[in-house]
């Protein structure tokens, strides 16, 4: 006689459990630095000590452009081989699919670091546009490194990386793009007290334990 009901019941669940996600606002930290900053190190260093959700911009955007059947995928390769910023759309669609993901996976997953985003203007407005009231940004966790030191560590990670814009013309590229788009909205994000900016010159270790003052603080 109860067998009808539970079973009703447990089919009912995968979405009131997606309805309750899909109510929850997820928490959000803007990681942005410079390439070669080191921002997927220590986002990795912050996973494992503080149980933050890592979602890498550009590492969603390469596995979107790697996907054979992707629509975005050859808009994505043409963008990143120019060093061009993606599209805000196409960016936005991606981070917002993973947060779900994660979030409906395990609820208590709801704190994402968000790597590499927004990374100009249009980023920035996009993500007002679209995900106004969808999500908090906590504050922007800024790696600040000088340009000739990215530049070394990009060149070196790209003997083993594999990735086609770890070289020193598309790194070119890359940092006038930082410099002229993606510094302006950190200099936005300082105005409204929301920059939490780290020396990122210096080993991962010592990064690090001003990142812990940072997120103990924080909370």
């Amino acid at each position: 006689m109860i067998v009808g009901p539970l079973r009703s019941l447990s089919a009912r669940v995968p979405g009131a459990v997606r309805r309750i996600v899909l109510t929850m606002k997820p928490q959000v930290v803007f990681v942005l630095g410079g390439p070669g900053a080191g921002k997927g190190t220590q986002c990795a260093k912050i996973v494992e000590h503080y149980g933050y959700t890592h979602l890498s911009a550009g590492d969603l955007l390469r596995e979107e452009r790697g996907r054979p059947d992707s629509k975005s995928g050859q808009i994505i390769d043409s963008y990143i081989k120019e060093g061009k910023i993606v599209p805000v759309e196409i960016t936005i669609n991606l981070l917002r699919k993973a947060m779900e993901k994660t979030m409906m996976a395990n609820e208590n997953k709801f704190r994402f670091l968000i790597d590499g985003f927004p990374r100009n203007q249009d980023n920035l407005q996009g993500w007002t546009r679209e995900m106004d009231g969808k999500a908090d940004v906590k504050f922007v966790l800024f790696f600040d490194c000088d340009n000739e030191v990215c530049v070394g560590r990009c060149l070196e990670r790209g003997k083993s990386s594999g990735r086609s814009d770890d070289n020193r013309e598309s790194l070119v590229k890359r940092i006038q793009t930082y410099l002229q788009c993606t510094r302006p909205i950190i200099e936005q994000y300082e105005q409204q007290g929301k920059v939490r900016t780290i020396d990122a010159s210096r080993s991962v270790d010592e990064v690090f334990d001003s990142v812990k003052k940072v997120l103990d603080k924080e909370g």
